[in-house]
């Protein structure tokens, strides 16, 4: 079973949620005085995109299950194929996302659930500010920032809303604690370090259509507006991250396999993992 979900955000809705650490980051400013005015400008800026322009998310919750380092969707309707890592590091585990869903047990159904969202930003903000480049870079950070905060309001609407998913019902925490992910479970994104391989993104459009929010992948994976996010939402109150890091040879040929994808192809996606 699978439940899909879509919503539309207001910027103002969005800004609580806001990472400004990043955005600071992003213009290189350590100065507190320098980080004060920027955000200033950014809110601004805000209140000027926000009758303009909307955020939007699309989320599936879905019964899934693990089977060795794949996750099975739906009955193995799908099936994504994940990384582990191979490296060890002293006594820790060599990790891999599927070790956080529940394994194939045909005595337990349904076995787990799990979700795939993407958020993006309406596609004007990042073609309607390119006659001047200050204001280009400045509505695409911010709407970099959006994404995100998107993907932040959602994920907590999935954790504590039972007639989504509501894994987490009585969780009560605040912003800050939400920005340093006190909540139960993980939110690992596509291209990060638990899941480097950006042509995941493809299995995952097949699954909950990234078109009804406007997002359009290219043929590296890459999604178009560039201020988007997609991944997963694991329950697993003991999930964490971890870097995939480099893999061998015979890691690449096994997950080309798993993927139905030629290595030669495969090895483009993760030449850095190599």
């Amino acid at each position: 079973m699978m439940q899909r979900h879509v919503f539309h955000y207001n910027i103002s809705q969005l800004v609580p949620y806001i990472n400004w650490v990043y955005f600071y980051h992003a213009w290189q400013l350590k100065d507190p005085a320098e980080q004060e005015r920027i955000k200033s400008e950014a809110m601004e800026r805000m209140e000027k995109l926000a009758p303009c322009y909307r955020v939007h998310a699309v989320v599936a919750v879905a019964d899934a299950c693990s089977d060795g380092d794949d996750i099975l969707i739906c009955s193995s309707k799908w099936r994504l194929p994940m990384l582990r890592q191979q490296i060890v590091r002293g006594n820790e585990p060599c990790l891999c996302l599927s070790d956080f869903v529940r394994p194939m047990d045909a005595h337990i159904q349904p076995t787990d659930k799990i979700g795939l969202f993407a958020t993006s930003v309406d596609i004007g903000m990042e073609t309607d500010f390119c006659c001047d480049s200050y204001d280009c870079m400045m509505t695409q950070l911010i709407a970099d920032r959006l994404a995100e905060a998107a993907a932040e309001k959602m994920h907590l609407t999935v954790r504590t809303d039972t007639n989504i998913w509501g894994y987490a019902p009585d969780e009560h925490l605040t912003i800050p604690q939400l920005h340093c992910e006190e909540f139960q479970g993980i939110r690992p994104a596509i291209g990060y370090p638990s899941m480097p391989d950006a042509s995941i993104n493809f299995l995952i459009d097949e699954i909950i259509q990234f078109k009804e929010i406007g997002i359009r992948l290219t043929p590296s994976g890459a999604m178009k507006p560039h201020a988007s996010v997609s991944g997963l939402i694991i329950s697993h109150p003991k999930a964490r991250y971890f870097a995939v890091g480099k893999i061998g040879r015979d890691q690449l040929i096994d997950y080309s396999q798993r993927r139905m994808v030629p290595v030669e192809i495969m090895q483009r996606f993760l030449a850095a993992n190599l």
